[in-house]
Formats: structure tokens, sequence, C-alpha cells
């Protein structure tokens, strides 16, 4: 890849996209800057030479192959996706409705794909590329209450990735995932966050602490989006980029402590595991 890149970023009008384009632009390079609002992205970025900001919403298929094919046509390339855009529907299980299960899914990881798809013909023509894929630390460890739908979408994702990694490695294309920790974005705002009606008696006692943790989350997280922006830039430039990237110092505890889970839980039935072939 040259030094000037183009980037594909979603979600990149609020929140943690919106650093990550800042970002990029601040670094010299070009910028596919993408939303459901182009309004907010034009307050948010400003207009450059290098900026074409493009009305995607990531569930819409044919949004996304609009926004590619616009993309190519005004800088004839993409270096590097990154796909951002995510939602946050969270509560009991049990009280999230199906029609938000599948909104969470649809945003969190049927999105990805679907801009994917329309990324990869470029860059397998380029021989070249570069996707990235925000994730969360609950896309490694979810063993807490109230982000089931969210882990559901974070896992599959992760899962997504992990075996489109290989089928794009003989096209030049690299992968990485990126788990970032709790950082100070606008995922915990009602713009983004969408809690689960109570509904279920047996969890009503445990639903008004867990309320109050959660929005009380809101602009106390300890993370800097902006530095997680300038640590994107150098992930992205090593050679080659890293298959997985773990954002922040409470991210790395809960993949420790997953590490250690599955190193106890396949000790605790070794024997039986491993006694599980044919008889020769």
């Amino acid at each position: 890849m040259t030094d000037e890149q183009t980037w594909f970023i979603t979600g990149a009008g609020r929140g943690m996209g919106a650093d990550f384009a800042k970002a990029v632009l601040a670094a010299g390079h070009q910028l596919v800057a993408t939303g459901r609002d182009t309004d907010r992205l034009a307050e948010v970025l400003g207009s450059s030479d290098r900026l074409l900001t493009v009305k995607l919403d990531v569930t819409r298929p044919a949004d996304a192959e609009a926004a590619v094919t616009a993309a190519v046509e005004r800088f004839g390339r993409v270096d590097v996706l990154v796909n951002n855009a995510a939602s946050f529907y969270a509560g009991f299980f049990e009280e999230l409705t199906p029609q938000q299960i599948d909104r969470q899914l649809a945003t969190s990881l049927v999105g990805p794909m679907n801009v994917t798809r329309a990324v990869l013909p470029v860059m397998r023509k380029q021989r070249s590329g570069h996707v990235i894929a925000i994730s969360s630390s609950a896309g490694l460890g979810a063993g807490f209450e109230f982000v089931a739908a969210y882990a559901a979408s974070k896992f599959g994702l992760e899962g997504w990735m992990e075996a489109l990694r290989a089928e794009v490695a003989p096209f030049g294309i690299h992968t990485t995932i990126v788990n970032p920790g709790f950082f100070r974005t606008e995922l915990l705002t009602e713009k983004s966050t969408s809690y689960a009606r109570a509904s279920v008696a047996d969890y009503d006692a445990r639903r008004a602490p867990l309320l109050e943790y959660w929005q009380a989350q809101n602009g106390q997280q300890t993370g800097d989006p902006a530095k997680l922006a300038q640590a994107l830039l150098t992930v992205a430039g090593q050679e080659p980029p890293p298959r997985r990237f773990i954002a922040g110092a409470d991210a790395i505890g809960t993949a420790e402590q997953k590490i250690a889970d599955l190193r106890a839980d396949i000790e605790s039935n070794r024997q039986l595991s491993t006694s599980l072939a044919f008889a020769e």
C-alpha cells in the first residue's frame, strides 16, 4: 500500500467512528465517511478534498453497494474498511423481544457483512486491502447480565471475521478484529442504547440495579476514544497487521480471564474429552 490510503468508515458521524474519521483525515489519508445522517457527517467532519460523505444504512445492502461505488468513483480504490457502526440492545434475554434481537443482529453482525461484501470485489481487484471490525470485550467474554443480544452479535462478528481471514488472505487482504473495553463514546446514550421493557417478574429485583449501573456508566468510561483512533492507525500501518487488537487494560483483563476459564474447562474433563475416539 502507498503512504496515502483510502479509508472507508461506517458510523462515522458520532461516537468512536467520528474519532476514527478525524484521525484518518489528520494523518493525511483519503476518507469515505458513511452514516445514516449525511448532515451530521458534514457537521462533525467539515469539508475537504480528501473527504467523501455518503449516506449508508448498513442494514441495507443496496446502500452499501452504492456507497462503495461512490468511493471508487471518487478515489479509485478502498484500502482500509472499518466496520464500526453498531447499536446496543440491553436487557435480560427473556425480556428482549425477537424484533429487538433481530435489529441488534442486523446492525452489528449482518451490517458489517453487507458492507464487506460490497467492498471485497474492489479489494480483490487491487490484490490488497484491510478489513477491520470493531468488536468489543463482550465479544471475548460475556459472563455478565444484560448483554445477551449484544454479545451474540459480537461473538458472531468474530467467528465470521476469523473465517473470512482464511478466505481472503490469498488475495493480499488482511483482517483485524478490534476488541475495545469501556471507552467514553455515545454507545450508552439514548441514541445508541435501547433497553428491554420489564415483562418477567422473576427479574424485578435485579433489573433496577442493572439499569442504574449501565446508565451511570455513560460518560464515566475510562478509555479515551481519541487515543484508540491513533492506536487504530498504528495497527493498520503494521506489516502485517495483527489478526486481533485488544484495546484497553480492561479488555486485556477480560481476555486473560477468558483464557484462564478455557484452560480450566479443558483440564476439568481432559480425560473424558480425550476418550471419545473410535477404539482401534
